[in-house]
């Protein structure tokens, strides 16, 4: 590749998202419980996988990714997606959007303009989004052609997005910045053939998958994901729904996860009753009650041990490290806990 042809586009990796309890800086401790105590891992499973980083650190073994927004099973798919790709198709896609202009009147600028995006940027989005629809529909991209350039869309847009770093709401009289720009995801374009990647509620999946380790992260407190992304959930699932109220927000009704409610503790036991692995691994955070009264932990420390032992011998690591959060719950530092269950043969 030229020199001409390297500046003609700007690339970017899983990590270049905002995120709620995005675990990429914790990474090295949760490699380093694995890689230490858990021999004989060829399979892992990331069934509240998010933005998909930890997934990432288990590139190389067969990886199971699932996530209750479709948002984060489009951004998985295009990352870990056992189908190939053309890296070219999505080069020639992102410089030709980056390009386009006057794209007119569509879904994003009657629902959106000047809230989280500029009129022109929403113009844009809406006229991205639809073409990528309707070049796959017509065989002119594959599935995971698709995939990667509605995460490169729905990256761009978190860039630039009025916000801090979520769609609760958007920062009125901030201004808006850069224009949107797509960025070339350097995904590998032969994953291993066995990754596969879900849309599920987490219960339901794990009565059908196996893996040797199963990684849980499931939402600590009552902020619901959907609440925190409708946005970008809307766009990735492209039905246009009708939105309201001053965030914009669509019917996400069936989008809501037990484990954000009093139900925690019991979804989690069923949870953990029907997975089938050697080990496995829950990340859940010491908020208990130092936060407001939307960010105290949903699953007592004393459930968690309760519910895992069942399973098996659990042992607890910890780590103290500052949490990408709302802005609101006033909370200087963390512990991220990692309970590691050795299941019973």
């Amino acid at each position: 590749m030229s020199s001409a042809e390297t500046k003609a586009y700007k690339t970017s990796s899983i990590n270049n998202r905002r995120y709620l309890g995005n675990k990429y800086k914790l990474l090295p401790f949760i490699t380093g419980v694995v890689n230490g105590q858990c021999p004989d891992v060829d399979t892992v499973a990331d069934i509240f996988a998010g933005t998909g980083a930890v997934s990432s650190a288990f590139a190389g073994k067969a990886i199971i990714t699932n996530d209750l927004l479709y948002s984060n099973y489009i951004c998985n798919f295009a990352w870990f997606g056992a189908q190939a790709y053309d890296p070219q198709v999505i080069i020639d896609n992102v410089t030709r959007y980056n390009a386009k202009r006057n794209c007119g009147e569509n879904y994003m600028t009657r629902s959106f303009s000047d809230t989280y995006f500029s009129r022109r940027d929403c113009a844009k989005i809406g006229y991205i989004r639809g073409d990528i629809e309707r070049n796959y529909k017509k065989g002119n991209l594959n599935e995971r052609e698709r995939a990667l350039l509605i995460t490169s869309l729905l990256y761009a847009m978190d860039r630039i997005a009025v916000t801090c770093g979520h769609y609760d709401a958007y920062r009125r009289g901030a201004g808006f910045g850069p224009a949107l720009e797509l960025c070339v995801p350097l995904a590998e374009v032969r994953n291993n053939p066995e990754n596969r990647c879900f849309n599920e509620d987490a219960n339901e999946l794990v009565r059908r998958i196996k893996a040797d380790l199963v990684y849980i992260d499931p939402p600590y407190n009552s902020r619901q994901y959907c609440d925190a992304y409708h946005l970008l959930e809307n766009v990735a699932r492209w039905e246009k729904p009708q939105v309201y109220g001053v965030a914009r927000k669509m019917d996400r009704r069936g989008l809501k996860s037990r484990y954000c409610t009093a139900d925690a503790a019991e979804a989690f036991e069923a949870l953990i009753g029907d997975i089938s692995a050697k080990y496995i691994l829950l990340s859940y955070n010491n908020m208990a009650q130092k936060g407001n009264s939307r960010s105290n932990a949903k699953i007592s420390d004393a459930d968690i041990k309760r519910i895992l032992e069942k399973k098996g011998e659990v042992r607890v690591f910890e780590e103290s490290y500052k949490p990408f959060t709302t802005g609101r719950s006033g909370i200087e530092e963390n512990a991220e806990r990692l309970f590691l269950c050795t299941c019973h043969s």
